[in-house]
């Protein structure tokens, strides 16, 4: 497979009418991060990195020609089969790490060779994670043990182990899925099964590692951020709504309501959020979101196969991938994004493993 080939493009920002506002980067000096500045990948190349839980495996996605390719995760003899969960790809590294809950640990692949680099180990339990943009840490959460790892990407060596709040735990919370700030000073990790009416987002310094606040939001939570704003986007399935955190007050600035809302992905711009009705049977599969006034764009679009679950579109926005999960689904659809308004229309699908689960691009 070709080796992935890298560009950076600097986002212009503008600031204008009253309608701008969300998008003018902060540079309050007492913002815990500082946003700016910032640049995403504008590539034509890159590939569509799929972990297939029930397969061992990760298939890689051409996202140009949706030719596939499948590559094993790593385990001795003797080992459990490995379990493949999330995917998350470090530009700096040109390494794409992949969670094993059957090994507590990450596989770490090259990118564009996928050949194996090595493992790291981590906690029981292994579940979400991301990493910074600088890629200088790879937080993973581990729902067995209540910790979460932070890895190095580069040196592959453990940094340290955050446990999940103790209060949290007692009331029944584990931590579940987890997104880093744009500067990687900010950490954001869902704790969910909290008994009552609300799960949580605790929200860390990454420099300390404690806890610097917290925020009730609806059951079931998942999290998304983008750099161009000062939001923390959080789909809650159980409770069919999308809750919008000031990311640094942790305050709550909106509530949108949506079905069965799970998967969480923002535009490279920023001014588009998608979120997946993992319950819904296929039907209203993704939802659009505008981030600048907080509404549904347009109605919900269908896909073809039940449990839409996580989302990624490509480097330039004009593909989304999303993965349906399932002990026998096999399937991932694309859509292209080619209106005004950035809602997907159905394009093709691809077979991958067994249990298709996280998604992310790699380029």
């Amino acid at each position: 497979m070709r080796k992935v080939l890298y560009a950076l493009g600097v986002v212009a920002l503008f600031a204008g009418g009253c309608s701008q506002e969300r998008f003018v980067p902060s540079s309050n000096e007492n913002n815990p991060e500082d946003l700016s500045a910032g640049q995403i990948h504008l590539s034509t190349a890159g590939d569509v990195v799929v972990a297939n839980r029930g397969s061992g495996s990760i298939s890689v996605i051409d996202h140009q020609t949706h030719e596939v390719e499948t590559y094993m995760l790593p385990a001795e003899e003797g080992e459990p089969i490995p379990e493949p969960m999330y995917v998350v790809y470090v530009g700096r590294t040109q390494r794409v790490f992949v969670g094993d809950r059957a090994n507590d640990r990450v596989a770490v692949f090259e990118a564009g060779s996928y050949d194996v680099v090595g493992t790291v180990p981590a906690g029981e339990g292994v579940f979400h994670m991301w990493a910074d943009p600088q890629g200088r840490q790879l937080w993973v959460n581990n729902d067995i043990e209540n910790t979460t790892t932070v890895i190095d990407p580069m040196s592959l060596q453990v940094i340290t182990t955050v446990p999940t709040p103790a209060d949290l735990v007692e009331m029944g919370g584990k931590p579940h899925d987890v997104i880093v700030g744009p500067h990687g000073r900010l950490a954001y990790v869902s704790v969910l099964g909290v008994s009552g009416d609300d799960d949580y987002i605790v929200q860390y310094d990454m420099g300390t590692y404690q806890e610097t606040g917290r925020a009730p939001v609806g059951k079931d939570p998942h999290v998304s951020l983008a750099f161009q704003h000062d939001y923390l986007f959080v789909p809650c399935q159980n409770s069919n709504v999308v809750v919008v955190l000031d990311r640094f007050s942790m305050e709550e600035e909106a509530r949108i309501d949506v079905p069965g809302a799970h998967g969480a992905w923002h535009a490279r711009d920023g001014r588009k959020f998608y979120t997946a009705n993992l319950p819904g049977g296929g039907s209203e599969a993704l939802f659009t979101i505008d981030t600048e006034d907080f509404t549904v764009v347009g109605d919900g679009v269908d896909a073809p196969y039940a449990v839409p679950h996580n989302i990624v579109t490509n480097s330039a926005d004009t593909k989304l991938f999303l993965s349906h999960s399932g002990a026998s689904s096999d399937k991932v659809t694309i859509f292209s994004i080619d209106g005004s308004d950035g809602r997907p229309m159905y394009l093709d699908e691809v077979t991958v493993g067994l249990n298709p689960f996280g998604i992310a691009f790699a380029g």
